[in-house]
């Protein structure tokens, strides 16, 4: 199954190997995945998404596509209600290529707690607008029959004590935090190719 992930540092792993990845530590897991696209690029926004990755599916030709995007708006301000707006473009593009059970939303971590996250602002204004940005998400993929993986909030918290969750950069997940975070996405994806 031909497999697209979209979104910003968190999936193209920033300070990671490429075999530390999230999504390509799931397609070793699923064998019946094939990463044919990760056009995911460090900074983007839920915007840029729109901008340059969606016009990308055509050629890639996607049967499974994941989203993981937010945490740059976070960190730009972005309100709400552009947000929520955005994530309806993104999930609507998406449906007019495959079905609603092929696309699958990931929840963004909570980047606060490691050791560059306190250089982004007020850590509890950051982890609220964090929980209602995975909220906005998470209700639009439900009202429109997609798959939403919320652990990774709560994996991502684990590095309060543990700093091998962290990549060197002091700020990104590491390999073994995303190995955490396949521990959960996994099953969704297979459930969704049964």
């Amino acid at each position: 199954m031909r497999y697209v992930a979209l979104g910003d540092s968190y999936t193209v792993g920033t300070s990671v190997t490429d075999a530390e990845r999230w999504p390509n530590q799931l397609v070793e897991r699923v064998d019946a995945l094939d990463l044919v696209g990760n056009p995911a690029v460090n900074g983007y926004t839920s915007t840029d998404l729109i901008n340059e990755e969606l016009p990308l599916l055509d050629g890639l030709r996607p049967e499974l596509v994941s989203v993981l995007i937010g945490v740059n708006d976070v960190v730009q301000g972005v309100s709400d209600l552009e947000y929520a707006g955005n994530v309806t473009i993104i999930l609507e593009e998406l449906r007019t290529r495959l079905p609603a059970e092929r696309i699958l939303c990931v929840a963004t971590p909570d980047y606060t707690l490691t050791p560059q996250g306190a250089g982004f602002g007020d850590e509890m204004q950051q982890r609220d607008a964090i929980v209602r940005f995975n909220a906005i998400l998470r209700e639009a993929c439900e009202a429109r029959g997609m798959r939403f993986v919320p652990e990774i909030f709560e994996i991502s918290q684990l590095v309060r004590d543990d700093p091998s969750l962290v990549a060197s950069d002091g700020l990104h997940p590491s390999g073994a935090q995303y190995r955490l975070w396949v521990d959960a996405i996994e099953p969704v994806v297979v459930q969704i190719l049964e």
